[in-house]
């Protein structure tokens, strides 16, 4: 399988603290739904940051897409194949209509207008929110704000989905229609969430950040030993 993120002696402290992300190494490969879990505070967000170039790591290596990422610059093309779905809709949602929110992705990576609309139409159709290209962002319910932000997200058809507690305010239906919605997806996933049923409906394996590393919860560390 070919790998698409890949991080080596990754490692991020804040000023005054212990490093999040303690040389972690970490490959997501194509067809991995990968559930990241662990404490608030862990820094499984701040992994997603780092993957993206929103943060710059202290030290070791980010190779994304079969290159190394180092600078600015070079982290353009990971946003764009990448698509960071953020803990909180409203961080991702800024323009005054919907279909503008989710035309803007495909404007920006040189669409012309109206293959951008159309892109966002087609997107919007496809998660089951047709009708809501004039609808105003600010008003609509959370279900509706996660399932725009999720469309804003796969108009830029990305290789990889980071998803950061998607679920986080939905009801029992809107959350079940995320479920189905992305269980239909072809994208490699990262999930972090502390919803452990949502995990176990989309995940094919599962990693664990605590104190600056990244453990496999379902391997003991006698196995650690045996296979180390």
């Amino acid at each position: 399988m070919s790998v698409l993120l890949q991080t080596r002696g990754l490692t991020y402290r804040y000023p005054r603290r212990e490093p999040v992300l303690d040389k972690v190494d970490f490959a997501l490969h194509k067809g991995d739904r990968l559930a990241l879990t662990g404490a608030n505070g862990a820094g499984k967000t701040t992994l997603f940051h780092l993957l993206v170039g929103l943060k710059k790591a202290k030290a070791g290596e980010i190779i994304a897409f079969g290159q190394t990422r180092r600078q600015e610059a070079d982290f353009v093309e990971v946003r764009a194949r990448a698509g960071f779905l953020f803990q909180d809709p409203d961080d991702q949602l800024f323009c005054p209509t919907v279909l503008e929110d989710v035309a803007f992705g495909p404007l920006n990576l040189g669409k012309s207008q109206s293959e951008a609309i159309a892109i966002a139409q087609q997107t919007l159709a496809d998660l089951g929110m047709a009708g809501f290209d004039d609808r105003i962002t600010y008003q609509l319910s959370g279900g509706e704000k996660r399932m725009i932000t999720l469309a804003c997200v796969l108009a830029m058809s990305p290789d990889v989905l980071l998803l950061d507690e998607p679920t986080n305010a939905l009801d029992s239906q809107a959350r079940q229609r995320l479920i189905d919605t992305l269980q239909g997806l072809p994208q490699a996933m990262i999930i972090i969430s502390h919803d452990d049923d949502f995990l176990a409906q989309l995940a094919n394996r599962r990693l664990r950040l605590e104190s600056g590393k990244l453990t496999d919860p379902d391997v003991t560390p006698a196995q650690e030993v045996l296979h180390g």
